[in-house]
């Protein structure tokens, strides 16, 4: 069963890039007595992520900073290195890109789905959230295969 509205994150990590290397981070100590969008993808560097997903965050991260949102955090089932090069590759340096390559937090929050058809592995169902102390306020979730909720656009229209 995914998480709902109303529910307080679970227990976790991810791992971010900081200047000296990886770095692990507690999520219940991160989402402590802030307001953060978070926003999941199936894969960096795959079309519609690379295409839409991520550029729509970069856009308009001022704009959701304006609206009190503390920080801006792109999670997906790849390793550390890979988010990392991908958030420079697309500009996103104010965006925390986090990851969660074993799928671990993904898999707390009932959000995984596997797609091994395609090769894939485990992956993240394609979502968004707006998580206030630790707390899950509003979630954007798509059904697989579709984008359109958890784009920046309409989130930001909603909060």
């Amino acid at each position: 069963m995914s998480v709902q509205i109303g529910d307080v994150l679970p227990y976790g990590n991810f791992l971010v890039m900081s200047e000296s290397g990886p770095q692990e981070i507690d999520v219940k100590t991160f989402f402590t007595d802030k307001k953060v969008i978070m926003f999941a993808v199936p894969g960096a560097f795959t079309p519609t992520c690379s295409a839409k997903h991520l550029p729509g965050f970069v856009e308009h991260y001022a704009a959701f900073k304006e609206r009190g949102v503390d920080d801006v955090v792109c999670l997906s089932v790849n390793d550390v290195f890979v988010m990392d090069a991908w958030g420079k590759a697309h500009g996103a340096d104010r965006i925390v890109m986090a990851s969660d390559n074993l799928a671990e937090f993904t898999t707390a929050l009932g959000l995984e789905v596997n797609v091994a058809k395609a090769k894939m592995g485990l992956r993240s169902r394609r979502y968004a959230m707006l998580v206030e102390n630790g707390i899950i306020q509003q979630l954007w979730l798509e059904e697989p295969g579709v984008f359109g909720i958890s784009a920046a656009e309409n989130v930001l229209n909603q909060i």
